[in-house]
C-alpha cells in the first residue's frame, strides 16, 4: 500500500464517521418533526368544535346587541318625547304660573302694609336707589 492509498482509507473512514455523527441529530430531528405533526393534527381536530361554540357565542350576542339597539332607540324617542311635552308645558303654564306668582307676592305685601298702617306700625319695605 502506497502513502496515497493510506491517505484516501483515512480520508474515507473520517467522512464515514463523519455520516454517523450527523446522522443521529438528523433521526432525532425526524422524530421531532414527527411529533410536531402528530401535535398540529390533534390541535387541528379539537379546532371544530371550538370554533362552532365561538360561532354560537357571536350569534347570541348579535341577537342581544339587536335587542339593545331596539331598547336604545325607544329610550331616545321617550326622551324626546318629555323634552317635547316639558317644552309645551312650560310655554302653556309657566307664563301664567309666574304672573299669578307675582300677584299673589304683591296682594300679599300690600295686605300686610295696610295692616301695618291700620295698626300704626311703620311700613318696612325695601329702599329703591336713584338711578342716575
Amino acid at each position: 500500500m502506497s502513502a496515497g492509498q493510506i491517505a484516501a482509507l483515512i480520508a474515507a473512514g473520517a467522512f464515514v464517521v463523519l455520516v454517523v455523527l450527523l446522522a443521529i441529530p438528523l433521526l432525532k430531528l425526524g422524530r421531532t418533526l414527527d411529533e410536531a405533526t402528530i401535535a398540529i393534527r390533534k390541535a387541528h381536530e379539537n379546532t371544530d368544535p371550538l370554533l362552532t361554540g365561538a360561532n354560537q357565542t357571536i350569534t347570541h350576542v348579535n341577537t342581544q346587541l339587536e335587542r339593545v339597539d331596539g331598547i336604545t332607540a325607544n329610550a331616545q324617542a321617550v326622551s324626546g318625547n318629555v323634552s317635547a311635552l316639558s317644552s309645551v308645558f312650560t310655554a302653556t303654564l309657566g307664563g301664567p304660573l309666574v304672573k299669578t306668582a307675582a300677584l299673589s307676592y304683591g296682594i300679599s305685601k300690600a295686605v300686610k302694609a295696610r295692616r301695618a298702617k291700620a295698626n300704626g306700625k311703620p311700613v318696612r319695605g325695601r329702599k329703591r336707589s336713584k338711578k342716575s
